[in-house]
């Protein structure tokens, strides 16, 4: 598979990224050994890069599928992290936990703008200096908003951008796809590396794939892009796709009936907190119930993160 150089990183990556969410607890809870040999198939068909966080709880995934594999591997992690402590926390979490000496790039968590940045200082601060001593290779952020790469352009030690980006523009929450392109593209002039999420808008445009993965990949500012995949199948797939290889019938009548939904269950106590949660004003009470709007929703399971009751979850 072909690689690319994460900006001025001298981070080489495969142009396919595997998104470790879709197989954890937030989203299809995938069994250790299953989950781990979906992250080995991709390994094995040339993907060098796998994306996490903290919060998404796939760490024990990830060190399963790396035990004996002989190959260069990059690995992406993010955190919520406010405070100096809190990120030393996250950091020694991900290195423990997946069994690294580094972790090669480590980001801020869903980045809104300038003054989140600067909120989240002290946690900055403790990832550059993680970087001179050598436990990460590169700081990054990762965003839904056009406001949030614009913002990672004026902080120089932010040398990494993971922002939404589909051809219709599906999550970005502040602006259209072509704010979003045109910030891309001076974050690339500036050497930012740039790898993007959600290309299928959380399997809203799966009827689509073909324009939307051409969109992406005709994108020269974006080195990777990060998928979720849940089976072999869907690994087989996109390596195909990302290949340039002829896309196999059986295999993409396979990976069509694996559509997803959020479901909430009927013992939702209607408390909000996922509402406020969810960025992309996919969820509303509605009959004093919440309901999802599907067209808005990009699948990412953060809602359910916040449940208390366990009531949301994508089926």
């Amino acid at each position: 598979m072909e690689c690319r150089y994460l900006g001025d990183t001298g981070i080489n990556v495969s142009r396919m990224c595997f998104g470790a969410l879709t197989i954890g607890p937030l989203q299809e809870r995938l069994p250790l050994g299953e989950g781990a040999a979906v992250i080995r198939s991709a390994l094995e068909h040339g993907v060098n890069f796998i994306d996490t966080a903290q919060m998404y709880g796939t760490y024990s995934y990830i060190r399963k599928a790396l035990k004996g594999f002989g190959g260069q591997v990059v690995v992406a992690s993010k955190s919520y992290a406010y405070t100096r402590e809190d990120m030393a926390k996250a950091l020694e979490e991900a290195r423990r936990e997946m069994d690294l000496d580094v972790v090669d790039i480590f980001m801020l968590h869903e980045q809104e703008s300038i003054q989140t940045i600067r909120g989240h200082g002290e946690a900055l601060d403790f990832l550059v200096e993680a970087k001179a001593k050598g436990l990460v290779r590169a700081v990054g952020l990762s965003t839904h908003r056009v406001s949030g790469v614009e913002a990672a352009i004026q902080v120089p030690e932010i040398q990494v951008v993971h922002p939404m980006v589909n051809f219709k523009g599906v999550g970005i929450q502040d602006g259209t796809i072509k704010d979003m392109l045109a910030v891309l593209d001076k974050a690339y002039r500036a050497g930012k590396g740039i790898y993007g999420m959600k290309p299928l808008g959380g399997g809203n445009l799966m009827h689509q794939f073909e324009e939307a993965f051409s969109f992406v990949l005709g994108l020269p500012q974006l080195a990777s892009v990060a998928l979720g995949m849940k089976s072999v199948a869907e690994v087989e797939l996109n390596v195909q796709i990302f290949n340039g290889e002829k896309v196999s019938p059986q295999l993409m009548d396979k990976v069509r009936g694996l559509t997803r939904r959020l479901h909430i269950e009927d013992w939702c106590q209607q408390c909000g907190r996922c509402i406020e949660r969810c960025h992309s004003g996919a969820l509303t009470m509605a009959g004093g119930k919440v309901a999802v709007e599907k067209e808005k929703c990009v699948l990412c399971g953060y809602c359910g993160a916040v449940c208390a009751e366990f009531c949301i979850k994508i089926i």
